[in-house]
């Protein structure tokens, strides 16, 4: 791989900020269609390496993936450009709607357009845990844990805290269950 110039990494991260509604996981899709796809900065596995780390670290999964692929495309600079690229749009719309728009937000075409966006945001929240589910190989039959989780959560208010215990709880015990150890676990 050449190295992209400063400039084409700012622009595309730019964009991806730009035209995603919905911020972290909506910008998953544009983010690996970019730098994947076309671009061809990174590779398949390197990207979803670059998630398991966005998810592992505090912050916007978003931003934190654009400092990931930005160091591994350019280095320091690709990852500050990278990074502007990304969160500048936001700011920039946010500071007009502050100063333009905070009188108009109780307007009916304002409140349903808002509305009209929640059906879009949800999708490009599904789109990128569906894609990750296939990279990471989960089969379809793998989806009741969440399933379950989604539903107790919703139904029981139970915490997601104690479901990510009994998560770990229930890898561990299949873990010392499994038949095919490596033979040093075995002596």
């Amino acid at each position: 791989m050449t190295k992209p110039r400063l400039q084409t990494i700012f622009l595309s991260f730019f964009k991806i900020g730009l035209f995603t509604i919905g911020g972290g996981y909506a910008m998953l899709p544009l983010i690996k269609r970019e730098v994947v796809e076309k671009r061809q900065w990174l590779d398949e596995e390197t990207f979803v390496d670059g998630i398991a780390a966005s998810q592992a670290c505090p912050g916007p999964i978003a931003v934190n993936l654009s400092v990931y692929a930005g160091y591994h495309i350019a280095g320091w600079s690709g990852l500050c450009l990278a990074v502007l690229g990304t969160v500048l749009p936001s700011f920039l719309i946010i500071l007009l709607i502050a100063i333009f728009f905070s009188n108009w937000s109780d307007l009916p075409l304002v409140q349903k357009a808002f509305k009209g966006l929640r059906p879009a945001v949800t999708a490009l929240i599904a789109v990128p845990v569906i894609q990750l589910a296939k990279s990471a190989k989960i089969r379809w039959h793998g989806f009741w844990l969440p399933l379950l989780a989604v539903f107790l959560i919703i139904v029981y208010n139970v915490s997601p805290i104690y479901l990510i215990l009994f998560t770990i709880l229930l890898a561990w015990v299949k873990f010392l269950l499994r038949k095919d150890k490596p033979a040093e676990e075995k002596a």
